[in-house]
């Protein structure tokens, strides 16, 4: 397990997100000279973004998460996403924080494994970046803190060895290994079967610097080549030395992370329905989490470096749908599993002694061996008047 994961899973999957409540939001704009109180507008969007980019790139939050850690479960990281999209004037209930979630994580999930070579997932993190800068470009302010992530990005991972990536790349399967949700996108482009699992490409150039898969080659203690022997690769891989194959490498890896939605296409999200999937999901929720009280502190004293807006009370949410009506929004609350919906942690997390102390002392009433307990937010009330709390 790699300890440098969680910064590089948290900026793609935020870069996920932002993409998804752009296309939202902007197929709800409706002119201002025609907007009514409760509509739309492109103000109200690009405010919605300016605070959620500004909200995530927090210097405080960062420079906690660049931290070496292990990644947070995913629940917590669940929760701070919540947080996320809910740091600014725009509501999402249950059943559509949970379609956004999902499509995130497919979304992020499936590049991961598209990369030829484990770096290529700082290269797609650069994509993610390059369009977060492009969403707040008006913004000098904005623009100037998430460019300085940037520049840590590039610092830490630029100069990481090969070994260390494939740590990254393999602590993030372990953590999507679990999740098996179709993708309405992915299912019509048949790169995801029925079941939810994705259709892996066994063709194509293989990565600069590597050689086509088949070969075996064995070594005495000196380094002298004894033996070797070929074996079937089951595709059709291409040298990257070849005339025109590094091209198609290099325009296949430019393609990852970068924004499907830029085209308005309908994305519907299902669960696979598979035993193995949803047995996993119930375990996880089922299961006493023994390190519960650490990961609650850890997740409690990031939030408290977060600096949030608030809502003033004039001031009314305006509301998201992720779904077409909100008839099916509804009918998707109903029928997801409930082994499968995420519960979010309240937690109070203020800079004051007095409430540090009594976080603390609610924290120590949780026993080890029992599962935390959990309240599902009305939508976000709860979590918005939590980040209320943090100034």
């Amino acid at each position: 397990m790699s300890m440098r994961t969680l910064p590089l899973l948290f900026i793609n999957l935020g870069g996920e997100m932002l993409y998804i409540l752009d296309q939202r939001l902007r197929a709800q704009n409706i002119p201002a000279d025609k907007a009514r109180k409760a509509d739309w507008t492109a103000g109200d969007r690009k405010r919605v973004m300016n605070d959620i980019i500004t909200t995530m790139f927090n210097k405080t939050f960062m420079e906690e998460l660049f931290k070496p850690q292990e990644l947070y479960s995913k629940k917590a990281l669940r929760t701070v996403f919540d947080r996320l999209a809910h740091a600014s004037i725009m509501r999402l209930n249950q059943a559509s924080m949970d379609k956004l979630y999902d499509l995130m994580t497919m979304a992020f999930k499936y590049q991961v494994l598209l990369c030829p070579r484990p770096k290529d997932i700082l290269l797609v993190s650069f994509n993610h970046m390059d369009a977060i800068k492009d969403f707040i470009r008006d913004s000098p302010s904005i623009f100037n803190q998430v460019d300085e992530i940037f520049r840590q990005l590039i610092e830490m991972y630029s100069n990481l060895p090969a070994g260390e990536f494939q740590l990254i790349r393999q602590t993030l399967l372990i953590f999507f290994q679990d999740m098996h949700i179709r993708v309405s996108i992915f299912l019509k482009d048949k790169v995801q079967n029925s079941n939810g699992r994705f259709v892996l490409p066994t063709s194509g150039p293989v990565p600069y610097g590597t050689q086509i898969p088949g070969l075996i080659r064995m070594f005495s203690y000196n380094g002298d080549e004894m033996k070797k022997c070929e074996f079937p690769n089951g595709g059709s891989y291409t040298s990257p030395l070849q005339e025109g194959s590094f091209d198609l490498y290099g325009d296949r890896i430019l393609k990852l992370g970068t924004n499907m939605y830029s085209v308005s296409r309908p994305v519907e999200t299902h669960m696979s329905g598979t035993s193995k999937s949803s047995a996993s999901h119930a375990k996880e929720n089922a299961a006493p989490n023994p390190l519960a009280k650490e990961e609650l502190n850890l997740l409690a004293r990031l939030m408290g470096g977060l600096e949030v807006k608030k809502t003033t009370g004039s001031e009314s949410g305006f509301r998201v749908n992720l779904f077409s009506t909100d008839e099916e929004e509804e009918e998707a609350a109903i029928l997801r599993p409930s082994e499968l919906s995420y519960q979010f942690i309240n937690i109070q997390a203020t800079q004051d002694q007095q409430s540090n102390e009594e976080l603390a002392r609610i924290m120590g009433e949780f026993k080890e061996e029992d599962p935390v307990s959990l309240s599902p937010c009305s939508k976000g009330d709860d979590l918005l008047a939590m980040m209320d709390g943090l100034l």
